[in-house]
């Protein structure tokens, strides 16, 4: 008998175990890939992290090298060593979760879950059982009408097939402007793509600041991306080794065709709990497959909990992670808490772009009062010395209390900066606290004290 079962070892299901385990309960986690940490490790995060840094590192060469004085021989790219550090880096991460689950005593339960009532999970024939059980399994691509996926073809895929293509496209058609769909198609353009995005929307990155928007849409344009907003994609089908995508103008219009040597769909992703059983075990979910959960993270059968992207929220392994650590201190008896206010995004363009808390626009739309500082990077020491002086610092505050309300940064090192106003956030300090703290100079971060200041008497630097 186990006290908790965790299904799926993603990043919310491997670190809910291992504290789980921590706070001395006897855990399992039911895991049938063959490697831990879940589409995060395996299939995402982490290896489009890798592509994203070994890409950055060509464009430096190729870019701004020869400005700092470093000459050379024109560095080349060979694919099959790139992705040959792809897959070290993942397996290095996979095979640490795998450490550390035999370092806190977790049973690794090989193969795929089915829960056949509150306290009993089947894997392959043997029935477990166990007083709690925590589902944490996480999502899958959205599938687009019209549109069908062959990764293995790596002609029209989608963000797993897009890691391992088996060359360079010298074309790719990206469908959807979000965060995944950027981050891949920054992947390609630095190694030598021509990328167009298909948007359906009249802004990329829904649910941003638009401010940021407006400006990382111009800093993608000036990298050789095209954008084609406003328009439905109808269809996509290869021919002769190409692939044709169809879209119209959402507004009306006739519909138009664009060729590409590569398709990526990053048309978002959906909560994924096929097979569990959730209907004979009578777990509640919504029309759109979502697992609905109470505040402590039980779904309506007692016993059985849930986390990460297959309950509402926003589908980060950061979101999944914190959810993982607070549902076993409650399984464990204790308090858990996640902050749903302050949970940071980021986005591994070059430059960052990240955000944490209220927009301007949502923070208007609560009717308050509100004030807004702003600082440029091009008034940054370091940035500039770097090449990154595009982009800035808008940090949102109450006109009345001067607490913090949001943050907003594109720029360079974007998305380690957020946290200094994450931990403003969670203590309600107000923009004049980060403003007289003291900042290391020369660093990227001074723009974030600058624009608390520019909330205040005024920045310096500008």
């Amino acid at each position: 008998m186990y006290d908790l079962i965790v299904i799926g070892a993603g990043p919310g299901g491997y670190v809910c175990a291992i504290r789980a385990a921590q706070l001395g309960l006897k855990v399992a986690c039911v895991e049938g890939r063959e490697t831990l940490g879940g589409t995060c490790l395996n299939v995402g995060c982490i290896p489009s992290k890798a592509l994203l840094h070994a890409s950055h590192m060509l464009h430096e060469t190729h870019e701004n090298f020869d400005k700092m004085g470093l000459t050379g021989a024109k560095v080349k790219v060979d694919w099959t060593k790139m992705q040959g550090y792809k897959a070290d880096t993942v397996t290095t991460n996979t095979k640490g979760i795998e450490f550390l689950f035999k370092k806190n005593k977790i049973d690794w339960l090989k193969g795929w879950a089915t829960i056949e009532a509150a306290g009993k999970v089947k894997v392959g024939d043997t029935v477990h059982e166990t007083k709690n059980i925590v589902i944490a399994t996480g999502s899958e691509v959205s599938p687009l009408k019209g549109v069908e996926v062959d990764n293995a073809g790596g002609v029209i895929v989608d963000s797993t097939g897009a890691l391992t293509l088996p060359k360079i496209p010298k074309s790719m058609v990206v469908i959807g402007a979000g965060v995944i769909g950027l981050e891949l198609g920054s992947v390609y353009a630095r190694l030598g793509a021509e990328i167009t995005v298909i948007e359906y929307l009249d802004a990329i990155t829904p649910g941003m600041d638009a401010e940021i928007q407006k400006q990382f849409q111009k800093t993608l344009q000036k990298q050789g991306f095209k954008f084609i907003m406003g328009a439905a994609v109808q269809g996509a089908e290869v021919k002769k080794g190409k692939a044709v995508v169809t879209y119209a103008p959402k507004a009306g219009g006739d519909a138009q065709t664009i060729e590409a040597d590569c398709v990526l769909v990053a048309t978002g992703r959906r909560a994924f709990t096929n097979g569990l059983g959730l209907d004979k075990a009578g777990v509640a979910v919504s029309d759109r497959g979502v697992v609905q959960v109470d505040k402590h993270w039980q779904t309506n059968v007692p016993g059985i909990y849930a986390i990460g992207d297959c309950v509402p929220g926003p589908m980060l392994a950061h979101k999944a992670e914190d959810e993982g650590m607070a549902v076993a201190e409650v399984i464990a008896g204790r308090a858990g808490h996640v902050n749903y206010d302050v949970i940071p995004g980021v986005i591994y363009t070059s430059p960052e772009v990240a955000n944490v808390g209220l927009t301007e626009e949502a923070a208007k739309a609560t009717g308050r009062k509100i004030k807004v500082g702003k600082f440029p990077f091009m008034g940054n020491a370091r940035a500039k010395a770097m090449f990154m002086g595009d982009g800035f610092v808008k940090i949102i505050a109450d006109a009345d209390t001067d607490r913090v309300l949001g943050a907003h940064i594109i720029g360079p090192n974007a998305g380690e900066m957020i946290h200094e106003i994450c931990v403003a956030m969670e203590f309600g300090a107000s923009a004049e606290d980060i403003a007289l703290t003291c900042h290391a100079h020369p660093t990227t971060s001074e723009a974030v004290r600058e624009a608390a200041l520019a909330l205040g008497g005024g920045a310096i630097h500008v």
